[in-house]
């Protein structure tokens, strides 16, 4: 018996990739990554078949997302990666080496500031 689970369509005997299973009860053919264990009620499909498979009329095809295949990087990690490095550039305040006290800044109710947050001191005080 090979180690390598073969396509169980008929006269196909590339690798499997994928593993298909049937949800009768809500008309869904769910296709995902390669299951552990082969099942009886499930079905091994090579990359060619997984990628054809159409269901009955009527049915819905759920695709599965493989989470070992590689992704492509989203707006939200592009953008977290752009406020990094803009942060990492952004110069630091010198505060104990006598090049200033602390931060510079125009407003005199200014304590301190990051980016475009400011911190005011309170009125009272």
């Amino acid at each position: 018996m090979s180690p390598v689970r073969r396509c169980s369509r008929t006269a196909c005997g590339r690798p499997a990739v994928a593993t298909l299973t049937y949800v009768y009860a809500d008309s869904t053919a769910v296709l995902g990554p390669l299951a552990t264990y082969a099942e009886p009620h499930c079905y091994d499909l090579c990359a060619e078949h997984s990628e054809r498979l159409t269901a009955p009329r009527g049915w819905e095809v759920v695709r599965l997302a493989d989470p070992s295949a590689p992704t492509r990087p989203s707006g939200d990690d592009l953008e977290a990666l752009a406020n990094a490095v803009r942060e990492a550039a952004r110069p630091h305040d010198r505060g104990a080496d006598g090049r200033g006290g602390g931060p510079q800044t125009a407003d005199p109710a200014e304590v301190a500031r990051r980016g475009h947050l400011r911190v005011l001191r309170s009125p009272e005080s």
